[in-house]
């Protein structure tokens, strides 16, 4: 059942960050699906409908940032924010350079990740009701 806040899936390999990422999607009345690879990422990417990704850029097995490129590649009406540690202007820039609408830094601000996640959600159904 999809929640009426919506579905994000979010790539994060480090299960207490998933974990406390989950809690707080939840909290704010989405449905959460976490995915630690990219690989694991892009199956259910490529399966399953999403209203947005909340993506991390260190993966085990492949650059955030390359999933980046290719969740805009596949589904180009779907928002995407990274959520990274990587907090360096270069960083910042290579994610939006990737396709990211935002770039948001660990450790998380709460209230900043709630507020941008309703705007890009938001950004996001305006995109899918003009196609």
């Amino acid at each position: 059942m999809t929640s009426p806040g919506g579905r994000v899936l979010c790539v994060e390999d480090d299960r207490d960050t998933s974990e406390m990422v989950s809690i707080l999607l939840e909290s704010f009345g989405y449905e959460a699906t976490v995915a630690e690879t990219y690989a694991e990422a892009l199956r259910l990417a490529q399966s399953e409908e999403f209203d947005l990704y909340l993506l991390d850029i260190h993966l085990p097995d492949r650059s955030g940032l390359d999933l980046c490129r290719e969740l805009c590649r596949l589904n180009p009406n779907i928002p995407v924010a990274i959520l990274s540690a990587a907090a360096y202007d270069t960083d910042r820039l290579a994610g939006i350079e990737a396709g990211a609408a935002i770039y948001l830094t660990k450790p998380i601000d709460i209230e900043a990740l709630e507020s941008t996640l309703k705007w890009l959600m938001e950004e996001g159904e305006a995109g899918r009701k003009a196609r």
